[in-house]
């Protein structure tokens, strides 16, 4: 299902600027929504001037989260709704008045197509890119509050194993804020799996002003988590599925033990 459409087409039918919306069950209690899903750039906008090696890293998108989105939204006939442009274009997890809505530099890499953009072409980017997303998942929510399901937040996310060359020890990581009812019970279902280090608000701190889980979740007084999952546990399709589905398992009963807290 796709919404908004802008751009120029792309490989899986979807243009930069659609939004993927996966219909589910709002009975399920819960959205799944991943906001760096593609690496898209309409070509009109020449990779930003980057080269296309740089398209692939994870400064342009979180690597394996959007199969993993995919998996577990079929796993728990869940709705999702995930991006379908690059986060260098701009990111939709930031709030529209954070210095980094749209990057100039990225991990050490100059965005030449960012270089001198000023605020009409910020404000360009976010009708474009940013507003149809954020709308889709409104709608979302409000067809949820409407069905009597009061949605639980979910986002997907993934990171790099190394940060500027340290070793990163964690899986999986999972950030929260304020009360974190859902973020905590989720810790404790990942740890008691056996097999995995997790971080709590690890590889990042949660609560960033304006975020997607501030938007939606935290204003309405929704439960919400942020799942951070290591880029190479993910990286080839069938591993992103495989934990698409070891989430799924685990939720139901993350959500259960949240709204017991």
């Amino acid at each position: 299902m796709r919404a908004d459409v802008n751009g120029q087409s792309e490989a899986g039918g979807l243009r930069p600027g659609e939004v993927e919306i996966i219909p589910g069950d709002p009975a399920t209690g819960m959205l799944l929504l991943c906001d760096h899903a593609s690496n898209a750039i309409p070509p009109q906008l020449d990779g930003l001037g980057l080269p296309a090696a740089q398209l692939t890293r994870h400064i342009a998108y979180d690597i394996g989260a959007a199969e993993m989105t995919r998996a577990m939204a079929a796993a728990l006939g869940a709705p999702a709704v995930l991006s379908s442009f690059s986060r260098l274009l701009i990111d939709p997890n930031r709030g529209r008045d954070d210095p980094t809505l749209v990057m100039r530099i990225s991990d050490g890499a100059i965005v030449p197509g960012n270089a001198r953009i000023d605020e009409a072409g910020i404000a360009e980017r976010v009708a474009r890119f940013y507003a149809p997303y954020d709308a889709a998942i409104d709608r979302a929510v409000t067809q949820a509050l409407a069905a009597g399901h009061p949605p639980a937040i979910v986002s997907l996310h993934s990171f790099t194993p190394f940060w500027k060359g340290v070793p990163r020890p964690w899986q999986a990581g999972v950030l929260w804020d304020g009360e974190g009812r859902l973020a905590r019970a989720l810790i404790a279902a990942l740890r008691a799996e056996g097999d995995l280090v997790v971080g709590d608000n690890e590889p990042y701190r949660g609560g960033l002003p304006g975020d997607t889980i501030d938007r939606h979740a935290t204003r309405r007084g929704l439960l919400d988590a942020l799942v951070e999952i290591r880029q190479d546990l993910i990286g080839e399709p069938h591993a992103a599925r495989a934990w698409g589905v070891r989430l799924a398992r685990l939720m139901p009963g993350a959500l259960a033990a949240a709204r017991e807290m």
